[in-house]
């Protein structure tokens, strides 16, 4: 009798029982390596994001097992290095797979606002000055300040206007702009515009180009392939080249443009949830531009302290069309111009 009584207080609600908590693993107890190996990162520079972190993540709560910022952090990076499922890395956390993805928003929002002092254009005559000499050392072309592409993000259908995501390989994606420097460091990341949405749209329609169209380029330009359109500071390759000079131009430009494609092979490498291999990205696209955006600055966290990739890493799997060649009214009588220029200097 006493343990049917039990029993209905129990199905009553009358008795709470007594929350369970699990273990969380230290993390930081292991060797750089084995961090590398999970979260991309070393202690030092684990220690120094979580130190930046805090602040915002270690909210005032009457929770007597409140969720550290270091937990919530490793957490949040344990993802985005991975791709792994949430569950999968909540239960290695010691944490709730719906604390982990409330854990999630305010530890990428934190990144996000590291942007600007990590991912900036080189509008400076100095700054330029640096990657100029850079490009010209690597590949012989002249006053490049960038290479720039589009790479895609692949997500899952959206229920509101899924058709626009939809891009030339009849995949759901997030058409990402990437420009970096000759040392595959982002020096611009524009991540907000659907798969269906053509490259040099982007570019027209960032700060970046419209700031170049302004004259902010002054005597340098990009180098992109043949889904933009030239421009005074934005150089193509020639689509049918036909003389010897002509073939040089196009080999010079594209072994100066080629890093732009190693960034982002070393982005999505790095980062695996941006990869087709870690699956597609099963959020809101919304969320997923912020995640983008928080990879494209661990990117260069990373970058900056020589920081190496895992060792038998499996190889990335892209997702991204062939260039569409832009629309003819686009082309340029100046950038042409120029091309011509530079064609009989490389």
């Amino acid at each position: 009798m006493d343990a049917l009584a039990l029993l209905e207080d129990h199905a009553n609600g009358r008795i709470r029982l007594e929350r369970v908590f699990r273990d969380r693993e230290d993390f930081l107890a292991h060797d750089d390596d084995w961090l590398i190996s999970r979260f991309r990162l070393p202690r030092a520079l684990l220690l120094d994001l979580i130190a930046e972190l805090s602040p915002i993540l270690e909210r005032p709560t009457h929770r007597n097992r409140a969720i550290p910022a270091h937990i919530k952090v490793l957490t949040a990076l344990g993802f985005l290095a991975t791709g792994s499922f949430q569950r999968e890395l909540s239960d290695r956390s010691g944490i709730s797979q719906p604390s982990l993805s409330a854990a999630l928003p305010a530890v990428l929002d934190g990144i996000i606002q590291m942007t600007s002092r990590y991912i900036r254009f080189p509008y400076t005559v100095v700054e330029q000055a640096n990657s100029k000499r850079q490009f010209a050392a690597m590949s012989g072309f002249p006053n490049v300040i960038g290479a720039i592409d589009c790479t895609h993000i692949a997500i899952r259908a959206p229920s509101e206007n899924e058709f626009v995501y939809v891009n030339r390989k009849n995949v759901h994606t997030i058409n990402v702009q990437i420009i970096c420097d000759p040392s595959m460091v982002l020096t611009n990341l524009v991540a907000r515009w659907p798969g269906s949405t053509h490259d040099s749209f982007i570019l027209a329609h960032s700060g970046v180009g419209n700031r170049l169209q302004a004259g902010a380029g002054r005597d340098g330009w990009l180098l992109g392939d043949s889904g933009y359109p030239l421009r005074r500071w934005l150089l193509t390759p020639f689509p049918n080249p036909q003389s010897a000079e002509e073939r040089r131009f196009n080999i010079a430009h594209g072994r100066a443009r080629s890093v732009v494609e190693r960034a982002i092979g070393l982005l999505k490498n790095r980062w695996r949830c941006l990869d087709a291999s870690g699956g597609r990205l099963l959020y809101h696209p919304r969320k997923v531009c912020k995640i983008i955006r928080a990879c494209g600055v661990l990117h260069n966290l990373a970058l900056r302290d020589a920081i190496p990739l895992p060792p038998d890493l499996p190889p990335p799997q892209h997702v991204d069309p062939d260039p569409q060649p832009p629309p003819r009214h686009e082309e340029h009588q100046h950038g042409a111009r120029l091309r011509e220029e530079v064609m009989r200097r490389v």
